[in-house]
Order: structure tokens, then C-alpha cells, then sequence
């Protein structure tokens, strides 16, 4: 009898010169896992953790998009870029005037929530197309704002026109448009140098691998781990494997509901009087 498929997350420590789709590829051979997917893109120049799922656990990376991010990095004032970052061609330069107050300043004025349009040179799609493949052919494609919240943009070092920084953002932000917000607020321009991600949610850095050394899977309830729990007894379990509708548990939003065994059976959610399975995990047999 053949193995059971891996599943579960796996933390990876994504270097630098690969993109997010490399890096799950590399999992894939090194595991032969048929299903990998990935939570939360980094370009290719940023390094740091990406969250990966394996088997089963794919279908849960949803439920991390909204978990807050943490990044260190540097950004350059008095450069510009058409990327927003290091990998860009320079489209201006400006004398640097500003003071370490100033820059921190205009760095604490990002906080909070705000509208923030993806940069040209994304991976964000209009009408099906992704924005870098427009701006490489010189076409002009602009996605709608979305609403994203900076909880924390802090100043750590400045050595001349370099800014080091440690961000905590809501999925979805760019830190390289905030990079560039903070410059055009100082009048002088900026650009990302370096981006790392050392911690998404509870998931951290430093209990991450290199895609090619894939450490230990961690099981598929920590994808799950920052929504609300609830305990089924033995025949809510049963029919909740079937996907039947329950009564309901009186909590807001997705919820994990378990077996007396711990096991996560499946997501539900309250709708009314009933509670409506949103996406059913547990293998039946």
C-alpha cells in the first residue's frame, strides 16, 4: 500500500532571484506532493516567508490572506523607479533635503487605513490581464484601489539617503507603494532596495526552510488556527462530513468546526437559523 499524500503547511524562507511559483515548484519535486499552492506572493527580489499548503491544506490558504504581515526592508530617497523598486528603471532623481524627523514623520502618516492602487508592475489583474504584462508592452492598465490598513511603519536606522524600516500591513499592501508614498510626501522620491518578510500571522521566519531543505509539515488546523472553534459531538461530526446543515454555533464570520478528536472537519458559517458548510475537509471512509 502506498504512502498517504503529504498535506498540511509548510513554512519557506523564499531567496532572493525566484518568484513565489519557483518556490512552489522546487516544494513540489522535493515533496511529490500533487497539490501546492502558496499564501501571499513575494516578488522575486523581496525573500522571506511564504506559506505553503500541501494536499488538502491548498484549500485553506484563503483563509490567511487577511492575516496581518510583518516585512523589514530599506528604501532609497531621492530615487525613483517606473517598478517602485530596485529592479526598475530609474525615472528621476532629486536631492535629499529631508531630516530623520521628517522621514519619520511621513512614514507614521501612512498609518492606519487608507485606498491603495497596485502598482503598474504587479501581478494584480484587470479584466483578466495582470498589470506587468500591460506595463511591459507600454500599455496603460489601472486596477480599482482597495482599502488596506498599515498597523505599524516604523523607522529603525538611516545610513544617508538609505531608510531601513519593519512594517506590519493588511494582506493585499504593497510596501513598495508605501515606499514611494513616503518619498513623494517628502518631495524627493523613493524606491524599494530590499524586502524581507519575517512573519505572517503567528506563522515566523525563523521557523522556516529554503524550498530545496523542506522542513516538518505542520498540520492543516493551524490554517485555520486564527478563526473561531467549534466542538461537534460524534453525530454533528458524522453528518458534518457530508456537508449537512447544522444548527447555529452564534458565531460571526468562517468558523473551524472539530471532532472529539481535535480533527478539523470543516468550515461552516451561520446563515439565520442555520449554519451552512463553506468548505468540507474531512476524508470520508
Amino acid at each position: 500500500m502506498s504512502p498517504p499524500p503529504a498535506e498540511g503547511l509548510l513554512l519557506i524562507d523564499k531567496p532572493a532571484g525566484i518568484t513565489s511559483h519557483d518556490a512552489v515548484a522546487i516544494v513540489r519535486r522535493t515533496t511529490r506532493a500533487k497539490k501546492v499552492g502558496h499564501a501571499g506572493t513575494l516578488d522575486p527580489m523581496a525573500t522571506g516567508l511564504l506559506v505553503l499548503g500541501l494536499g488538502r491544506a491548498t484549500r485553506l490558504l484563503r483563509f490567511l490572506g487577511d492575516l496581518p504581515k510583518t516585512y523589514e526592508g530599506t528604501f532609497r530617497l531621492g530615487v525613483e523607479t517606473d517598478t517602485l523598486d530596485a529592479e526598475g528603471d530609474i525615472t528621476r532623481e532629486s536631492p535629499v533635503a529631508a531630516t530623520d524627523a521628517d522621514v519619520a514623520r511621513a512614514m507614521a502618516a501612512k498609518l492606519g487605513e487608507s485606498l491603495q492602487a497596485p502598482p503598474a508592475f504587479s501581478a494584480a489583474k484587470v479584466g483578466g490581464r495582470k498589470l506587468y504584462d500591460a506595463a511591459r508592452r507600454g500599455e496603460e492598465l489601472r486596477a480599482a484601489p482597495r482599502t488596506v490598513r498599515v498597523d505599524r511603519f516604523d523607522l529603525l536606522a538611516r545610513n544617508g539617503v538609505d531608510v531601513d524600516f519593519v512594517a506590519m500591513v493588511s494582506g493585499g499592501t504593497y510596501v513598495r507603494v508605501l515606499a514611494a508614498d513616503v518619498g513623494s510626501a517628502l518631495g524627493c522620491g523613493a524606491h524599494l532596495t530590499s524586502l524581507r518578510r519575517t512573519a505572517i500571522g503567528s506563522f515566523a521566519v525563523d521557523d522556516a526552510k529554503p524550498p530545496d531543505e523542506a522542513g516538518d509539515l505542520l498540520p492543516i488546523e493551524r490554517a485555520v488556527a486564527h478563526l473561531p472553534r467549534f466542538e461537534l459531538e460524534p453525530e454533528e461530526a458524522r453528518v458534518a462530513r457530508h456537508g449537512s446543515i447544522l444548527g447555529p454555533a452564534g458565531i460571526e464570520g468562517p468558523y473551524g468546526v472539530f471532532d472529539p478528536d481535535g480533527s478539523l472537519v470543516a468550515i461552516y458559517r451561520d446563515d439565520g437559523p442555520k449554519a451552512r458548510p463553506e468548505m468540507v475537509l474531512a476524508r470520508l471512509g
